[in-house]
């Protein structure tokens, strides 16, 4: 059988000396290897594992539900935000409503861009939206985080130095393994004819989108919500309101 990972979280109702040491010698009488451990949010921990065994796992599972001092609360394959709670030591803030969609602080921007790299990592054509503010930091999240996929990055459209708004690319810009940057403002409201053609080829291309301001994108254009992977939300501070009639307003003035 092929080596699998898996992801074990428990919680820990009296850390008593030695626990660990009890829970990493079962783990290894039944050959079962920890690949990374670390608290998760408080008296969480969260380990990913890896075995050929998958009944190895079922065992497991079985006698530390029987353990006094801990409650088992999750044994899975592990989800792409287990493996970043693990990395990082605490969970990314989920919608209770709509689960495609993950919100992050600006003092969070390192956990940002290690979920942007390894949503980069993944073959094949995604579609990732990210609201937020002026200067909060999105296009810098998604240039770090292409850099950390080792992916090149392709602005369509952008106010990063100036605004960018492409109506042509090179071959080599039109590699689907790219990283595709579509500010959803810029596009629209500050489109032309051969933009919207280039814009077109590039979203039914197999590969990699991120759009900026997804919502206006949404409302501007034939594409919805559906048509989005993920939805990333980057504020300030957690409190922060994203709303658009102010920038958008300048937009249109330039």
């Amino acid at each position: 059988m092929e080596y699998k990972q898996w992801y074990m979280e428990y919680k820990i109702h009296k850390n008593r000396p030695g626990l660990l040491g009890d829970i990493a010698s079962l783990l290894g009488m039944l050959e079962v290897n920890i690949l990374t451990i670390n608290g998760v949010e408080g008296k969480t921990r969260g380990m990913l594992l890896q075995t050929n065994d998958d009944e190895k796992i079922e065992m497991m599972g079985r006698m530390l539900r029987k353990v006094d001092n801990i409650t088992v609360t999750a044994l899975r394959q592990p989800k792409l935000v287990d493996i970043l709670a693990v990395r990082h030591g605490r969970y990314i803030e989920r919608d209770s409503d709509d689960r495609k969609t993950f919100r992050f602080t600006r003092d969070e921007l390192g956990l940002l861009v290690d979920f942007l790299g390894e949503v980069f990592k993944r073959e094949g054509h995604q579609v990732i939206g990210l609201r937020g503010m002026p200067r909060v930091g999105k296009t810098e999240s998604i240039i770090a985080g292409s850099v950390c996929a080792m992916k090149r990055w392709t602005f369509v459209s952008s106010t990063l130095l100036r605004q960018t708004v492409r109506s042509q690319m090179s071959e080599e810009e039109m590699n689907v393994n790219n990283i595709f940057i579509i500010d959803g403002i810029v596009s629209t409201i500050r489109s032309n004819e051969k933009h919207e053609t280039l814009l077109t080829e590039i979203m039914n291309m197999p590969s990699t989108k991120v759009i900026e301001h997804p919502d206006i994108f949404v409302q501007e254009t034939g594409y919805d919500y559906d048509f989005f992977d993920y939805i990333i939300e980057l504020r300030n501070t957690p409190e922060e309101e994203i709303t658009y009639e102010t920038f958008t307003i300048n937009y249109n003035d330039l």
